[in-house]
């Protein structure tokens, strides 16, 4: 199992690496002079234009500014906001907890969804609840989420006025953060209503980013039941007389969870890449957010180190979901 896990961490060292220049190449590419925005001034004179773009190291090869940059995250060093002058690494971790909780609620609601319409699918394959049941998550993966966002707004929001329309919790409630977790320190606080408006907060931005896996774990989950369904040892389960239940969650259903295992954590990726829509919708303060805001203001080193931390969290997942394969199914590790 070690040398499993071993090969595994080998094939993250240049994955990370390609993710850096990536990284680096990304926001240069973009329009923009960051010496400019960042300044604030229309008309700057040349000799200042000249000093700031020494100070920042942009007056160097992009071979050298890319290597010093690559040094620099070796020894934990990803640089300060060219904005707020803070460290990267500092910005990030307060802002990493809101976008953690959202995705965390959200593939809790996809799993505890997702698997089980999946199973009643497959088990009624071909009748109008498994059509209705694909349809649905045929829609759920189509949708825009952009779109499902703001429709969720304007009819929870503003037709029926259950939900907030922004934010993480109400201005009327102030505590100081324990855990970075908005549920866990409202109950921590002790204040009578916290809880309740943080929840009420995190429901639709919930609903809208755990749309997209639902429906990819939904047909996931079918798919991989039909195949399972169809073996022998769940036929002879069935002729011993074993009830429906125990054929299908005890026979039929730990195998199926293979592949379904997988699909959970590739949807990680899609969690990150949809946070980034989903909080600028919600005005929710987590990292997809911030790295739009930074887009916008050419933070060359919030960008940077912003998407390298997405993609080496996404990576250390991926892993742990190779790990936990290489357990469930021991032929993975050879």
């Amino acid at each position: 199992m070690l040398s499993f896990v071993l090969r595994r961490l080998a094939v993250l060292i240049p994955t990370f690496i390609g993710v850096s220049i990536i990284a680096f190449a990304f926001i240069r590419i973009l329009p923009g002079d960051p010496v400019m925005l960042m300044s604030g001034e229309r008309v700057m004179a040349p000799e200042r234009y000249e000093e700031l773009t020494r100070q920042l190291g942009f007056h160097r090869p992009l071979a050298i500014q890319y290597l010093d940059y690559l040094g620099g995250i070796l020894t934990g060093d990803f640089g300060n906001s060219l904005v707020t002058r803070r460290p990267v690494l500092t910005e990030f971790f307060t802002r990493f907890p809101a976008t953690l909780e959202l995705s965390l609620c959200a593939i809790i609601l996809a799993v505890a969804v997702g698997v089980p319409l999946g199973i009643v699918a497959a088990v009624k394959r071909g009748s109008w609840l498994d059509q209705s049941i694909m349809g649905a998550a045929l829609v759920g993966y189509s949708m825009p989420i952009f779109w499902w966002g703001l429709l969720l707004i304007i009819f929870f929001s503003g037709v029926l006025q259950l939900t907030p329309v922004s934010g993480r919790i109400s201005l009327l409630y102030y505590f100081p953060p324990v855990t970075g977790f908005m549920l866990i320190d409202s109950l921590l606080s002790g204040q009578e209503g916290a809880f309740r408006s943080a929840l009420s907060h995190l429901v639709l931005p919930t609903i809208v980013l755990a749309t997209i896996p639902l429906a990819v774990i939904a047909r996931q989950t079918r798919s991989a039941m039909l195949e399972v369904l169809g073996e022998d040892y769940v036929r002879t389960a069935r002729s011993k007389g074993l009830a429906p239940r125990r054929v299908i969650g005890l026979h039929a259903l730990r195998n199926a969870l293979i592949p379904v295992i997988t699909t959970i954590g590739l949807q990680v990726g899609v969690l990150m890449a949809g946070a980034i829509l989903t909080e600028s919708i919600f005005s929710w303060p987590g990292i997809g957010k911030w790295m739009v805001d930074s887009v916008f203001r050419r933070d060359y080193a919030v960008v940077q180190g912003g998407l390298l931390l997405i993609a080496g969290f996404i990576m250390l997942v991926n892993l742990i979901v190779d790990v936990l394969y290489g357990l469930v199914n021991p032929r993975i590790r050879h």
